[in-house]
């Protein structure tokens, strides 16, 4: 099971639709663009909008803790938008 981390902080578990595994089109639903991958740990990733710094999305606090408690990320980089994160064997 995924969960979705919304920029207010709430959380949503979630399933692949197909029950293995997340097609490219759901997590660009939830994401609300294009995808990119942050690696939280060995089994975990986060998955975020590719251009929502470009777009002007807000930072998603939760997300940042998140990533900054794993070192996913520099110090001077931050999280945008609605996430998902998940399992790697959740991913096509």
């Amino acid at each position: 099971m995924a969960t979705l981390i919304k920029i207010d902080g709430t959380r949503e578990n979630i399933q692949p639709k197909n029950g293995r595994c997340f097609e490219l089109e759901e997590l660009q639903k939830y994401v609300g663009g294009l995808v990119e991958y942050v690696g939280i740990s060995e089994e975990e990733t986060m998955v975020i909008n590719e251009e929502g710094k470009l777009i002007g999305l807000e930072i998603n606090d939760t997300a940042n803790e998140i990533a900054e408690k794993n070192s996913a990320i520099f110090f001077w980089d931050y999280i945008v938008g609605d996430v998902v994160i998940c399992k790697k064997s959740e991913l096509q």
